[in-house]
């Protein structure tokens, strides 16, 4: 199917968009299905399979399933929305579907964990409402398959009920074709990714999509350093480190090394905020999402003319990287491994920085490939379940590589030997090759050798 890649980049909730956005976005679809039919409902059950009963609860998927049947939009949720919702469940065990109609919800009864796997895939979770008499009105099973999106059991399949027309459209479905193209048409990728895109919305629609995407990163930083909370939740009882790395920075400015701290400071920071549950942008996932805004952040205080076109242009050519890894590999810890989050957006990183300081589509291409190699085989093995150890300290890395990967790109007069597509093929092969226990089920690795005491 050929779609636009702007969704790569979409404002969710932490502090996983496999785990919290996908599931909410999932249970706020079911409720519009049930539109016609909700005076009619007298009980819903979900039911979350595999990774999601593993580690939903860490990952507050339980919760997520919550907001979105209550009809609420990841960008309009609110802390204090989250809460009225939650002591509207436990509290008096009551759930307003859609916002408009009152139910019954006993949280032990109707939100059941089933460690099963289904074989689709690893994220799974099934929604079923039920009349007063227990006749089934509506039953869907979805599947989170990374980056907040979505999936039935039909698009699982390959099929859809959508009719839609491609005739006219260009697809670029991997680097091979990406570099033709620009090679014919002497493009570098931000400028392939605005043609493509145009295909879909004009071109002032994507611009301010992008800046506003843009903005969302860098107001989340501004949150990461001034935090309302000392600790982030959860029985780690972890402390925030970006407000002390911070006021540290403003003391080192003639470190020669202060950019380098910066950097992580900038990723340590948002991906702090995403996991206590606040509002970030996934790119491509929530487990990543300090990766591509720490690298903007550099460029922006460390570079010279970091404008906002140039920041439109440095998304544009990580989307277009990222769909290659969406569509012929995965982003989702569940299937691949961390590999796929991190690596995958360090990899879109250090292709969309190469490109936005001259890089032509090889040079960015193989920029892409480094940053990814160098994570190859990377677990998924997050500590109690929760996005913090080891989550947070790797965005700081994802973001450093990223930039080196970047740098060796630029300064390269050589043909690389490896393609960005055969990095991409191995990255998938290795995920699927990892024993389960290392990919976001939180039964092996880090998860399981360090205690919570």
């Amino acid at each position: 199917m050929i779609e636009s890649n702007l969704e790569i980049f979409k404002i969710g909730v932490g502090p996983s968009s496999s785990h919290t956005l996908g599931p909410m976005l999932a249970a706020l679809r079911f409720g519009k299905e049930l539109k016609s039919k909700l005076n009619q409902v007298q009980r819903i059950t979900i039911t979350l399979y595999g990774s999601l009963a593993l580690t939903g609860r860490g990952h507050l998927t339980d919760k997520a399933v919550l907001w979105g049947l209550s009809g609420v939009d990841p960008e309009n949720l609110t802390s204090e929305i989250q809460k009225t919702i939650q002591d509207r469940a436990l509290k008096e065990q009551c759930l307003h579907l859609m916002g408009v109609h009152a139910l019954e919800f006993k949280l032990n009864r109707d939100l059941i964990f089933k460690k099963e796997f289904k074989e689709a895939h690893e994220n799974a979770l099934t929604f079923e409402a039920f009349a007063e008499d227990g006749t089934s009105l509506l039953r869907r099973t979805y599947y989170s398959v990374g980056g907040g999106f979505v999936k039935t059991d039909e698009q699982m399949q390959g099929s859809s009920d959508e009719e839609e027309s491609f005739e006219d459209l260009v697809s670029i479905e991997n680097t091979k074709k990406a570099l033709l193209i620009c090679r014919d048409d002497n493009l570098n990728l931000a400028q392939l990714s605005w043609f493509y895109e145009e295909q879909f919305r004009s071109h002032e629609e994507i611009y301010n999509y992008c800046l506003k995407i843009w903005q969302i990163m860098q107001k989340v930083y501004e949150r990461g350093i001034h935090p309302s909370a000392v600790y982030l939740p959860g029985p780690l009882h972890l402390k925030r480190r970006a407000p002390n790395l911070y006021e540290h920075i403003q003391q080192e400015a003639d470190d020669p090394f202060v950019a380098m701290d910066a950097v992580t400071m900038y990723a340590i920071a948002i991906s702090e905020e995403n996991a206590a549950g606040g509002q970030v942008v996934t790119a491509p996932t929530n487990g990543a999402c300090a990766v591509i805004p720490a690298v903007m952040l550099y460029l922006k205080n460390f570079t010279k003319d970091f404008t906002d076109d140039k920041a439109v242009d440095f998304l544009l050519t990580a989307m277009l990287i990222g769909s290659f890894y969406k569509n012929n590999a995965s982003i989702s810890g569940a299937e691949a491994g961390c590999q796929a989050e991190i690596g995958s957006a360090s990899s879109m990183a250090a292709a969309a920085m190469a490109t936005v300081l001259g890089a032509n589509a090889m040079k960015a291409c193989s920029a892409a490939e480094v940053a990814m190699e160098h994570h190859l085989g990377l677990t998924c093995d997050p500590v109690a379940g929760l996005v913090q150890i080891p989550c947070i300290e790797r965005n700081a890395f994802g973001a450093i590589k990223a930039i080196t990967a970047a740098r060796m790109a630029l300064a390269r007069t050589s043909e690389p030997r490896v393609s960005l597509d055969e990095v991409i093929k191995t990255m998938y092969i290795t995920g699927k090759d990892l024993n389960f226990k290392y990919r976001e089920t939180s039964l092996g690795g880090l998860a399981v050798t360090v205690t919570n005491d």
